[in-house]
């Protein structure tokens, strides 16, 4: 892990573990790794998953993903004219 990614954790993860500050950092690991769904042994979650689910803790399941947000289009027509090129 890359020494901005480390920080990009810790500065997630900070928050994250102040709701409960009596476990331990593995108890915290598999609590984040249970939410997220992932079901392989814990040596298998990589920072992507960690960061990711650390970044979505608390905000609203059905809310567009952050990083696809801006390109998010209510109306599908408007989506697809927006790609083609044709607006806008």
């Amino acid at each position: 892990m890359k020494c901005h990614r480390l920080n990009e954790v810790l500065e997630l993860l900070q928050p994250y573990w102040s709701k409960d500050p009596d476990l331990h950092l593995l108890q915290i690991l598999q609590k984040i790794a249970d939410e997220a769904g992932f079901d392989k042994p814990l040596a298998e979650l990589t920072d992507e998953v960690l960061i990711y689910q650390l970044k979505m803790d608390g905000t609203d399941k059905n809310a567009p993903i952050p990083g696809i947000k801006k390109d998010y289009e209510d109306d599908f027509k408007t989506a697809l004219l927006k790609a083609r090129g044709i607006i806008k």
